[in-house]
């Protein structure tokens, strides 16, 4: 059986009458149907108590990006300028959801806001708008141009941590990446390894420390690009494979009772 994976969703108005719905991309639908190999399920906003019912069923977690941003409580930041899109409810779903994720071993693959939510969900904190600040690139997203460009141009190349996964994957240590966040790591979190740096010291992807299982974020958007991009592809390859082998254990154990 392919492995069931849990895609984390945003609060998002729909409709004439802007009736909230629980969203996810069909980026992250096509790319969990494709080189992860599972079967995508959706995780609605729902609340901390969604931890508990839903990560026994699941076999891999992918957090994903959001226009939407941490909301600065939750890593005792100053309150977002006006007009910045925020989406407690999801805060409130997926930051327990990324600890139990974690205790437990499930592989999990944090992409955007979802690195973003790593990082608050294991003690650190994040800049806001890294574009504001001395020395630093503009990440966020083009204003001059226009779909699919934004979303697969390479804006910059990130330097990697030698001897790391996406330096195997990659065969190199160093590779384009697209950009499209505001938000970055600020304090990165004490479970946390940096392993990918923009030119200008933004942290762009990082392993969980003696994690249990496969357990990665990249602030980067590699669902996008997976077709024609051999590092994106082969990072939901490696991630579907751990997801796979968390499956057949399950059903090992389910079979041993």
């Amino acid at each position: 059986m392919k492995p069931l994976i849990g895609i984390s969703c945003c609060i998002k108005p729909f409709g004439v009458f802007a009736t909230p719905n629980h969203a996810a991309s069909d980026s992250y639908i096509r790319v969990v149907r494709g080189p992860v190999g599972g079967v995508p399920v959706l995780l609605p906003a729902a609340g901390a108590d969604l931890a508990e019912d839903i990560l026994p069923r699941l076999d891999g977690l992918i957090l994903t990006g959001s226009r939407s941003n941490v909301w600065p409580q939750h890593y005792d930041g100053p309150p977002h300028a006006e007009g910045t899109p925020e989406d407690h409810a999801r805060d409130a779903t997926t930051l327990p959801l990324i600890r139990a994720a974690i205790a437990a071993g499930l592989p999990l693959l944090a992409i955007c806001r979802g690195f973003q939510e790593l990082n608050v969900a294991l003690g650190g904190s994040l800049d806001q708008r890294v574009q504001d600040l001395p020395g630093r690139m503009d990440h966020s997203t083009p204003s001059d141009q226009k779909l699919p460009a934004i979303r697969t141009g390479k804006a910059h190349a990130v330097r990697l941590q030698p001897g790391t996964l996406l330096t195997e994957l990659a065969g190199r240590t160093e590779l384009p990446v697209n950009s499209l966040h505001n938000q970055g790591i600020a304090r990165l979190a004490p479970r946390l390894i940096a392993e990918g740096w923009a030119p200008d010291g933004t942290i762009e992807a990082v392993a969980v420390q003696n994690a249990a299982g496969f357990a990665y974020g990249v602030q980067w958007h590699p669902e996008y690009d997976w077709e024609r991009d051999a590092l994106s592809r082969a990072l939901f390859e490696r991630f579907g494979q751990a997801a796979a082998a968390w499956a057949g254990r399950h059903l090992h154990r389910q079979a041993a009772e």
